[in-house]
């Protein structure tokens, strides 16, 4: 890597240290970036540093706690939030440009940083790069926004994306769905990456006989139907196999008090820190990926959960659940990484799990396209390598 790297100012929503997928991202492809030349800036404050990511300088352009619109009264802060709050965050942007003096920008372009980023790079010649990780205008934001003010958020996040000097996104039908849009293309499809030692970890995996079936559950349950369709299929076959299946869910939110959780083969395993959780995800058999089975949520199907790649990574086959145009349902039908389902019939459900459980070894099955996926895919040092390379394109620009 070259030792001359330009300054990097980060610009996004959430700090250098938040939870979820979409932070777990940025932080995997900045794991090579000297710290002395990473600034951060964020309309989120940080709240622990866990993860440990470091950086030379974060400015916050905090947003009052009781002001951000969650629910209650959240089309008056809506409009607080765009009337008031933006103009002085754009305010706060230019100042951090100004005191970090950076030589490229990377954008994020997460809810309540797209207003002010938009107005303040629209009066600049600096190079930036974009990456979508996913779009903001779902059914519940509308809700919470009003349509209007929504559709100007879109579009301003549209125009972070086509003015960029370089540009990416999370999944495959989001890059087309971007350049339908905006006539602009992205440099490649950026998402969290198996690492060196992952690929030679699976390299290495053998055949194996587990006295049991551990299905691993990787984050927040967000789409609580297709998780529930699917528990209710598994507790109806359980009887039927011959080793015990339990679900490990590895999440910072507990479901003890949801009514489909069963304590007697169902276990909660927090929020684990690597390496612990890289370790627990490999001592499972099977991981599952579900999505919305309905198109009431249409946004949905171009998100990509980062499960999904975890579970390769730990030479998990996937079970994956959900309606046919999602992002991870067309991955899983491209690479036969496990079992895709596409239907909310009780009874495919029921049958397409005990075909799969009956496999005494799923490795051996799966395997070699587990391994192809993550090759083609899901390459971390080739997407940093790619990703370094878009923002050496826009410190040129600036110079």
């Amino acid at each position: 890597m070259p030792n001359d790297l330009p300054r990097l100012l980060v610009a996004t929503e959430f700090p250098p240290n938040a939870s979820g997928g979409g932070p777990a991202i940025v932080r995997q492809m900045l794991k090579e970036w000297p710290v002395e030349n990473l600034f951060w800036w964020s309309c989120l404050p940080e709240r622990n540093t866990r993860f440990r990511q470091k950086v030379a300088a974060h400015r916050t352009a905090a947003i009052p706690r009781k002001l951000y619109p969650n629910q209650r009264l959240s089309r008056q802060k809506s409009w607080l939030m765009e009337h008031v709050w933006t103009p002085l965050a754009t305010g706060h942007f230019r100042k951090a440009l100004l005191t970090f003096k950076p030589d490229v920008i990377w954008i994020i372009p997460h809810l309540w940083a797209i207003p002010p980023l938009a107005r303040a790079l629209r009066r600049s010649n600096m190079g930036f790069h974009t990456t979508v990780q996913d779009y903001m205008d779902t059914w519940t934001w509308i809700g919470r926004l009003g349509p209007r003010r929504m559709e100007r958020v879109v579009r301003m996040a549209d125009w972070l994306y086509a003015n960029a000097t370089t540009r990416d996104a999370t999944s495959h039908p989001m890059i087309s769905d971007l350049r339908d849009r905006t006539g602009a293309d992205a440099a490649q499809m950026l998402h969290a990456g198996l690492e060196q030692e992952d690929f030679a970890y699976l390299a290495a995996k053998r055949e194996t006989h587990p006295d049991s079936i551990r299905i691993a559950y990787a984050g927040s349950v967000s789409v609580e139907e297709s998780f529930e369709l699917f528990i209710d299929a598994l507790a109806a076959i359980r009887n039927k196999l011959s080793r015990p299946v339990t679900i490990e869910i590895f999440s910072a939110h507990s479901y003890r008090a949801h009514r489909w959780f069963d304590p007697s083969w169902m276990h909660e395993r927090g929020n684990l820190p690597e390496p612990e959780f890289t370790w627990a995800q490999r001592q499972c058999t099977w991981g599952f990926a579900p999505m919305s089975l309905s198109e009431d949520e249409p946004r949905h199907r171009f998100s990509f959960p980062t499960k999904f790649i975890s579970y390769l990574a730990a030479g998990l086959p996937i079970f994956t659940l959900g309606h046919p145009e999602t992002s991870v349902v067309k991955m899983a039908q491209a690479y036969q990484v496990g079992i895709c389902i596409t239907s909310r019939d009780p009874e495919i459900l029921r049958k397409k799990l005990l075909e799969a459980l009956l496999i005494e070894d799923p490795w051996k099955v799966f395997g070699p396209e587990i391994l192809r996926c993550a090759h083609n895919e899901y390459d971390a040092i080739d997407k940093r390598r790619k990703l370094y390379r878009c923002f050496f394109d826009c410190a040129r620009l600036k110079r």
